[in-house]
């Protein structure tokens, strides 16, 4: 299997994502989530991701109450493995662990036992929303992380269709103090038209602050590597070599 995703990332291309440097948002931790089941599949996956030009993965599992209870303790203790498994098997690629928080409930216990893994250094932290409606307690949320010098950054809001043309809800999130990450694979239309659309409004109204692959599995490696061929990139990554600023992974 390595061998055949090692054959298919050789070929040079004329664009890569090395201009982003470090990617913030995938799920690369085995047995923790939705993303890669194994060890052997994490190791493609960061093989493959560094081969598409990035240099730093910050890796976040789901943090879910009911179904995905993962806490600081076993998200750390994963990322060693892996570290340790990518530093054997000589892959030329850096990763750090964080997590990617659902806001609900189990979010404000973590929140008031300041008991989060940010991002990076600066304290940036990773939020999702549920994809039916947002948390009643939304803006309560990103008032009470800053007031503890966190710095929430969505993930996709592309994503969630009640907000999809509604550019006064984006820019009410934005007011509130929050960053946005938009999936790479959306500007491409992986999600369906109306997230498309969705990524270009945000992209347009420079409402974008990173760009995240999301990765799970292989094909989103694969995915991402025919997108960089379509086409539909060049602008968003030119973009973001000048403007997408530079994260400093927690160790």
């Amino acid at each position: 299997m390595r061998q055949f995703f090692s054959k298919l990332f050789s070929n040079p291309t004329l664009s890569d994502f090395s201009i982003l440097k470090t990617d913030m948002h995938s799920h690369l931790l085995p047995g923790l989530d939705d993303g890669v089941p194994t060890m052997d599949e994490a190791l493609e996956m960061v093989e493959a991701l560094g081969r598409l030009g990035y240099q730093r993965l910050i890796t976040t599992p789901h943090v879910m109450a009911e179904r995905y209870p993962n806490t600081t303790g076993t998200i750390r203790e994963q990322t060693r493995a892996v570290q340790e498994a990518v530093k054997k098997s000589g892959i030329p690629v850096a990763v750090f662990g964080a997590a990617e928080y659902f806001m609900d409930d189990y979010f404000g216990e973590l929140l008031q036992r300041n008991d989060l893994l940010p991002l990076d250094t600066q304290g940036h932290v990773l939020v999702e929303l549920s994809f039916l409606h947002p948390p009643l307690a939304l803006q309560q949320y990103l008032f009470d992380m800053q007031a503890r010098g966190l710095k929430p950054v969505l993930a996709h809001p592309e994503r969630y269709v009640y907000y999809h043309t509604k550019l006064e809800e984006f820019q009410a999130l934005k007011n509130a103090g929050c960053r946005f990450q938009v999936n790479i694979l959306s500007i491409t239309g992986h999600y369906g038209p109306d997230v498309q659309q969705a990524a270009q409004l945000l992209l347009k109204n420079k409402m974008v602050d990173y760009l995240g692959t999301d990765a799970h599995r292989m094909r989103h490696a694969v995915t991402l590597k025919a997108a960089l061929r379509s086409g539909h990139l060049e602008k968003p990554l030119k973009k973001f070599a000048y403007s997408n600023p530079l994260l400093t992974p927690n160790t």
